[in-house]
């Protein structure tokens, strides 16, 4: 499964990197199509997580997960048959459902075989996906050298095979125990009661609300940071894909090493606190970025990304363990589904907030650091109280019992 996210966000990379690129000269579409593309594909991506997790409870997670990884594959390949908007958006918006489907698929796979070791596994599993994106992005650097609609058709024929690699790669893994799917028999009795639905949790709606608000930090690093940075009179504009760069590296090296102060649920939850610490340091440092020269605006801006990759790593580790933590086995997929929402929501709702800082100034940024941070608080405690309603943080059936 390592080597699928590696394969799988190579091939992420080559396409992410120049996805509006290819839109813009190659289809012909203009800044407005690219957008509304963007925006609705991403809304219609948002319903891929809650029902791929749902279908993983039902039937056979690896069968589902190959036929996720093929319909990305033939989304994308459409993708170069033509130049209509309106196909486009059409094979833009199932690659988009497949994708948020495949991850949330890909997280309840390593949930179910890693055990009490998923933590750790989330962090090798974070490490391996950013090196794959980093190939990928380089590679679309190198290829768009050459500057021909050729070298765009070639990307996004790689990024096809890269999911088609995928499910030949998903057909060699074992599906993992599942305490959702059952065996019944003639003899056995009929259930009595229906099964734990994440949409009658309000405990946990509200915690996925709560995230969604934490993932923010990613329309930082793709949105805020290179806009601020583009509109400054003071900061380098080459800065941008050095802090890019930056944010990978340190997720490449640091991601596993951090990952042991959440191995169990108490300690990431205690997370939270420096979580929100770091969240509050990066606002404060984009809004001092703008209070002197370049030099004093390169300072605070490398501060700025550092501290917002640490509130990324950090809260990597803490979404992962506690978003599984919450979830009643029996209904594991469902539950993680309905959390999937929370990043895909932020999609759409973390570009509008980082603009919206950026328009508003220096204070803008104190405050969208402080309202992350104040977040953070509120779901160090709505998750004690979650948690007191919950036995176990451990899955009753893993791999290692067996």
């Amino acid at each position: 499964m390592l080597w699928i996210a590696l394969v799988d966000r190579t091939g992420s990379g080559l396409w992410a990197a120049v996805s509006v690129l290819y839109f813009t000269y190659v289809t012909g579409l203009s800044v407005a199509q690219v957008g509304t593309l963007a925006a609705v594909s991403g809304a219609i991506g948002i319903a891929g997580a809650p029902l791929g997790g749902r279908i993983a409870d039902r039937l056979p997670l690896t069968r589902v997960l190959i036929s996720l990884q093929i319909l990305r594959a033939l989304a994308s390949l459409a993708l170069l048959t033509t130049d209509n908007y309106a196909l486009l958006l059409a094979f833009s918006a199932v690659g988009s459902f497949g994708d948020r489907a495949a991850n949330v698929l890909t997280k309840l796979y390593a949930t179910r075989v890693s055990g009490p070791d998923r933590v750790r596994y989330q962090a090798v599993t974070r490490t391996v996906a950013n090196a794959g994106w980093a190939l990928g992005g380089l590679t679309a650097a190198a290829a768009l050298t050459i500057g021909t609609t050729t070298a765009y058709h070639w990307l996004l024929t790689g990024d096809a095979l890269s999911f088609v690699a995928a499910a030949f790669l998903t057909v060699r893994c074992a599906e993992p125990p599942s305490p959702a799917r059952t065996i019944a028999t003639s003899k056995d009795p009929a259930p009595i009661t229906r099964p734990a639905s994440p949409w009658r949790d309000r405990g946990y709606l509200a915690y996925v609300a709560t995230e969604t608000v934490l993932f923010l930090d990613d329309a930082v690093f793709k949105v805020g940071l290179p806009l601020w940075i583009a509109h400054s009179d003071q900061a380098p504009h080459g800065l941008a894909p050095l802090l890019m760069v930056l944010n990978n590296l340190m997720v490449v090296a640091l991601q596993v090493p951090l990952a042991r102060f959440g191995a169990t649920t108490a300690a990431a939850r205690s997370l939270l606190l420096p979580l929100s610490a770091a969240f509050a340091l990066g606002g404060v440092a984009m809004a001092l970025s703008a209070t002197g020269g370049a030099f004093t605006a390169t300072l605070f801006l490398t501060t700025s990304a550092v501290a917002f990759t640490v509130a990324e790593m950090l809260h990597a580790t803490v979404s992962w363990e506690l978003s599984v933590a919450l979830a009643p086995g029996t209904a594991q997929g469902a539950y993680l589904g309905v959390h999937g929402l929370a990043q895909s929501a932020q999609r759409s709702i973390g570009p509008l907030a980082v603009t919206a800082a950026i328009a508003t100034g220096p204070l803008g940024w104190t405050a969208f650091g402080a309202t992350i941070a104040v977040t953070c608080v509120f779901q160090h405690r709505l998750v004690r109280d979650q948690l007191s309603r919950t036995a176990l943080s451990v899955p009753p059936v893993t791999v290692s019992e067996h």
